[in-house]
């Protein structure tokens, strides 16, 4: 049965985060709130739980799960070759609605999906968001919506779709918007636009004046 907690409520919020963090470790997987959409996660170090995470939301291996970290510092043990303009990207846009694509080191004992060596990878702007990843480290997280449904912007929605597979809900209330993040790919020599979206190219320019877009 599915426990869900009210994080707007000081009480709520620690039990909720507590069990969420448990839930976390344990393999199973949690709905929380971020500054774009409501997300599902796991913990990425977990095969199992991820695999879990894509048949919770019908979802196949060919489109991998990103991961959302709650420090820039946790970068460093995540991806390699990462280029000084992917760190200028980090400082003027994390945490916030950017996700990076990077390679990610080869020692690392993951399987996120068909990912061919990369990571998609984003600090979220939401003060649970970041205080769960702060506690159990990087996770596995992918819109809170079964496949081809629109991505839920409040907790009730995610809970319809996603019922009793999740074991944790944490309910922040409404998010700012259904604007997803926008996509980088900083694994290539000129960065590339994959995604538009809370982002746009001009403001990304400012930092990446070469930016390339995606067809």
């Amino acid at each position: 049965m599915a426990r869900r907690y009210d994080t707007n409520d000081a009480t709520d919020r620690v039990t909720g985060l507590r069990e969420a963090a448990s839930a976390v470790r344990r393999g199973e997987l949690v709905v929380l709130p971020t500054d774009t959409v409501y997300g599902i996660g796991a913990d990425a170090f977990s095969s199992e739980a991820v695999a879990d995470l894509l048949a919770a939301k019908g979802r196949g291996r060919n489109m991998p799960t990103p991961v959302l970290i709650g420090s820039p510092n946790t970068l460093h043990g995540l991806v390699t070759d990462f280029s000084e303009l992917a760190w200028e990207l980090v400082d003027a846009f994390w945490p916030g609605a950017l996700t990076l694509v990077a390679k990610h080191q080869p020692s690392l004992q993951w399987d996120l999906g068909d990912t061919r060596g990369t990571v998609a990878v984003r600090m979220p702007l939401h003060p649970v968001a970041i205080e769960l990843l702060t506690e159990v480290g990087p996770m596995a997280v992918s819109s809170a919506n079964l496949t081809g449904h629109p991505a839920p912007e409040d907790c009730d929605a995610a809970q319809q779709m996603l019922g009793d597979s999740v074991s944790v809900y944490l309910d922040g209330g409404p998010t700012p918007g259904n604007v997803p993040s926008s996509i980088v790919d900083v694994s290539r020599e000129v960065p590339l636009l994959l995604r538009e979206g809370a982002i746009s190219p001009d403001e990304l320019r400012k930092v990446v004046p070469d930016l390339e877009v995606a067809n």
